[in-house]
């Protein structure tokens, strides 16, 4: 998965450096490379869960199951004879392939993930999901466009396909083809296939060989789904913002007989939150592209634990003996898990760390911040300017026309340049 993303960034740099309006730009350089991450991936050794082992000199550690993807993990670290114990990302309960997150209790500082901590998702049974998702491929087959799904490569499309499989084999939905067009999820896929006997909710059987269903590796192949009509195309990235989704998003957005239909979590500023929240239109690949197509949601395939699975998880790491960091959420939701907790335990330490934050850590004592943070780092948090600027510039044109003289136009043009060199200008002098 690094490789991929190494990669993706590598083609992304390269795509927006080759476009004129960037050519007065520095040029862009990715976080990492494809290279890079085979590199790092060469230095790994693997653990078994609950096996304690040295990382490093001084430290150990050792895994729990988080449930939330395969292989996924909470972290145990011992070092100085403080224990402090990582969340990482925590699933949902009864989860499909996964067991539920698990862990002792006790110790001295807790790190908790708080994706969800501002909601409590609908609890649906895993049946309930599927007459869901039968229900929306009957709609979108029935408009005679696409149904097209922007899922992770890991887990979640092989949930998807999991759930498409047991319906085409219960004759529950038309022959309808299914094209899975990302490399990353055909080979994580590959991985599910060889070892279906031995997942929860497969039957032993091997569910992913159905065929209907197509995995697309060419790219010209991949282009060729453009012609194609009343068909399932699952893609990534989940969140719309790399990959080959932004590609079949560009073909069946302004198709009002699509439907897009988004499984999991849209984070802020990303281009799958712009479009579930209602955007007309969005900027991709420096294209205008106008959104008429059907948006849809469906609840029950999230691999976050929700707001009582979060507590519940908190609650059975007790005593902790220190502090409890609340990370990896949005403000909203950070700050009312907080306030759950707090109400429940008025005497806890719970921080909500920011960005750029040093804390020392002692057992059994209250954790002690060292060093504050980056004020303007952690305004820009959850912010894109990029997105905000395409919204911007693709509405931009509408509004202008909505002025009723050319002379009043070139003023309010006018106006909004002053404005911005004003901010330049207000840059240069800091």
């Amino acid at each position: 998965m690094l490789a991929d993303a190494g990669r993706i960034q590598e083609s992304e740099a390269g795509r927006r450096n080759r476009r004129r309006d960037r050519a007065e730009y520095l040029a862009i350089t990715p976080t990492y490379t494809e290279a890079d991450a085979i590199a790092a991936w060469q230095m790994t050794e693997t653990a078994e869960l609950g096996e304690w082992f040295a990382p490093v000199s001084g430290f150990s550690a050792r895994f729990w199951n988080a449930g939330h993807i395969l292989g996924s993990a909470s972290v145990e670290l011992l070092a100085n004879g403080v224990n402090v114990l990582c969340s990482g990302d925590l699933g949902p309960d009864n989860k499909s392939f996964q067991q539920d997150p698990s862990g002792k209790s006790g110790f001295d500082h807790v790190i908790c993930e708080s994706t969800y901590g501002d909601r409590a998702r609908e609890q649906i049974t895993a049946q309930q999901r599927k007459e869901r998702l039968q229900l929306e491929i009957a709609q979108a087959m029935a408009m005679g466009g696409n149904l097209v799904i922007p899922s992770f490569a890991l887990e979640r499309t092989q949930e998807l396909l999991l759930d498409i499989g047991k319906l085409a084999v219960a004759g529950q939905i038309d022959n309808v083809k299914v094209f899975i067009d990302s490399p990353l999820a055909n080979q994580i896929t590959k991985v599910f296939a060889a070892h279906s006997g031995q997942l929860a909710d497969t039957d032993g059987t091997n569910i992913f060989g159905n065929s209907a269903f197509h995995f697309v590796e060419d790219v010209n192949v991949s282009k060729k789904l453009n012609t194609v009509k009343g068909a399932i195309i699952l893609a990534a990235s989940g969140m719309c913002e790399a990959g080959r989704i932004r590609h079949h998003l560009l073909h069946n957005l302004p198709d009002k007989n699509s439907t897009i239909l988004f499984v999991g979590f849209q984070a802020l500023g990303s281009l799958g939150r712009t479009i579930f929240e209602g955007a007309k239109r969005v900027r991709i690949s420096g294209r205008d592209v106008s959104v008429r197509a059907k948006i849809r949601q469906i609840e029950g395939y999230s691999a976050h634990a929700d707001q009582s699975e979060l507590l519940e998880w908190i609650e059975e790491r007790r005593p902790i003996n220190g502090s409890l960091f609340l990370n990896h959420g949005e403000a909203q939701a950070i700050d009312l898990l907080r306030d759950i907790i707090s109400a429940k335990n008025p005497l806890s330490s719970i921080i909500t760390p920011e960005i750029g934050e040093i804390y020392e850590l002692k057992s059994c004592k209250s954790a002690r911040r060292l060093k504050t943070g980056n004020l303007e780092i952690q305004n820009a948090l959850g912010k894109d300017w990029q997105n905000a600027y395409a919204d911007f510039a693709v509405n931009l044109k509408q509004e202008l026309a909505k002025i009723k003289t050319e002379a009043a136009r070139q003023k309010a043009i006018e106006e909004m340049r002053l404005i911005l060199e004003s901010y330049a200008e207000h840059k240069k002098k800091r």
